[in-house]
C-alpha cells in the first residue's frame, strides 16, 4: 500500500482533494470518471455524510442525514444535472418505493424540472408527503414494482417524459457511487490503514454497484458486501447463477424492507456486481428490526428496515466477513413514526406489511 505522505500528495495535485486517491484505468475508467464528475456536481447538495464510530473499530455511514433522508439524491439529482435542456422541458417520470421518488421530486424542485412518480399503494405516508413537499405528482399503483415500472413507462409515452431508473441508469449509479469515493477518503483521514470491508443494502442494485466499482480503484483493499433481506434474496440468487434470476412480486413484498423489494437486480447495476462485489450476505426479518434498535440505542441514528439490513448484516454475521475494518452504509431513514414505535417496542411481522 502507498505511503499516507505520497497519497497526500498526489490528493493536492487533484482536481478534487476529496477524491482523488482514486486510480482510473482501462477497464473502469469511463464509469470512474463519472463519478469524480457527479462528487462535483453533488457540492451543496448532497451532504459528505460522516464515518460513526461503532462497535469494535467498525463504523458507520450514516446516509440516513441526507436532506431528503437517504443516499438517493446523489443519484437522483446527478441524472437530472446532465439532462439536456430539451429533456428537462419535457419533464420526468419515475417509479419507485419511496426513496428514489423523494430524491427526484427534490432534485427536479432544484432544478426547475416537472417530476411525475410512480408510487406503490403502500408506500409509507412519510415518503408519499416528502414526494409532495418538494412538488412531484403523484400517480399510486399497486403494490408491485413491475406495476410501477409498467405505468412509468405507459406515461412516459404518453406525456412525452424522460423515464429516469432508480438503479438502471449510468449517471444513477454514479452518482450512488460517491459515496464510496468518500468511505476511501474518509478512512484515510482518520489513519485507518489496510483492508477494508464495506456492507452495502443491496436492492436493485444501483448503491451496491456505484460503490464497489468506486473502491476497486483505491490504494488498498476493499471487499464490498451486499446484504439484502433473506425474504427478497434475489441478488445472491442472480450472482449464483451467474445472471438475473426474478422473484416473484408476491414473494419480496414480504419482507418490511420496502426498498429492497425489487424482484431482480437492475441490468446495468448486475453487470458490475458481477464484476466487483465480494458476495451477499441475506438477514432476517429479525435480524433487520435488532439493526434498527441498536441504530437506534447506540448510534442515536434513526433507520428505517431498508436502511437497517446493512447493519444487521454487521451484527449478526461479522464471523462470515474478511478481516478489516468494516464500513456499514446505513442507506436511509425514511420510516413512519407510529410504525417505527412499532419496530422498537415490538418485533418484525415475517408476513406481508404496510411498512
Amino acid at each position: 500500500m502507498r505511503s499516507s505522505q505520497n497519497w497526500a500528495t498526489k490528493r493536492r495535485m487533484a482536481l478534487s482533494r476529496q477524491y482523488s486517491h482514486v486510480t482510473l484505468t482501462e477497464t473502469d475508467a469511463p464509469l470512474i470518471a463519472e463519478i469524480a464528475a457527479a462528487a462535483q456536481r453533488l457540492k451543496g447538495v448532497a451532504l459528505r455524510t460522516p464515518l460513526l464510530p461503532f462497535r469494535d473499530g467498525s463504523y458507520i455511514k450514516p446516509e440516513s442525514l441526507q436532506p431528503t433522508g437517504s443516499f438517493k439524491i446523489r443519484g437522483a439529482y446527478n441524472a437530472l444535472a446532465k439532462l439536456s435542456p430539451e429533456e428537462r422541458s419535457r419533464g420526468v417520470v419515475v417509479h419507485s418505493s419511496g426513496n428514489h421518488a423523494q430524491a427526484i421530486a427534490r432534485a427536479a424542485r432544484l432544478l426547475g424540472i416537472r417530476a411525475v412518480v410512480v408510487m406503490p399503494n403502500n408506500a409509507p405516508d412519510v415518503k408519499v408527503a416528502g414526494v409532495r413537499a418538494d412538488g412531484g405528482v403523484i400517480v399510486f399503483v399497486g403494490p408491485h414494482n413491475v406495476e410501477r415500472v409498467a405505468k412509468a413507462h405507459e406515461i412516459a409515452e404518453e406525456q412525452g417524459l424522460v423515464v429516469v431508473s432508480s438503479a438502471n441508469h449510468v449517471d444513477v449509479v454514479a452518482g450512488q457511487g460517491t459515496v464510496g469515493f468518500e468511505i476511501a477518503d474518509q478512512l484515510l483521514d482518520l489513519g485507518v490503514e489496510g483492508d477494508a470491508v464495506v456492507l452495502v443494502p443491496v436492492g436493485l442494485g444501483g448503491l451496491s454497484a456505484g460503490i464497489s466499482t468506486a473502491l476497486t480503484r483505491a490504494d488498498r483493499t476493499f471487499h464490498v458486501y451486499g446484504v439484502e433481506p433473506e425474504l427478497a434474496a434475489d441478488t445472491r440468487a442472480s450472482l449464483a447463477a451467474g445472471e438475473r434470476v426474478e422473484w416473484a412480486s408476491e414473494d419480496t413484498a414480504r419482507t418490511i424492507a420496502d426498498g429492497l423489494r425489487g424482484e431482480a437486480p437492475a441490468p446495468i447495476p448486475f453487470e458490475l456486481l458481477k464484476k466487483h462485489l465480494s458476495g451477499v450476505i441475506t438477514v432476517s426479518e429479525a435480524e433487520i428490526v435488532e439493526a434498527m434498535k441498536v441504530a437506534a440505542r447506540e448510534a442515536k441514528l434513526v433507520l428505517e428496515p431498508s436502511g437497517a439490513t446493512a447493519l444487521a448484516g454487521l451484527l449478526g454475521h461479522r464471523w462470515d466477513l474478511p478481516n478489516g475494518t468494516v464500513v456499514v452504509v446505513a442507506s436511509g431513514g425514511n420510516v413512519d413514526p407510529e410504525r417505527y414505535v412499532e419496530f422498537l417496542s415490538g418485533g418484525a411481522r415475517e408476513v406481508e406489511t404496510t411498512a
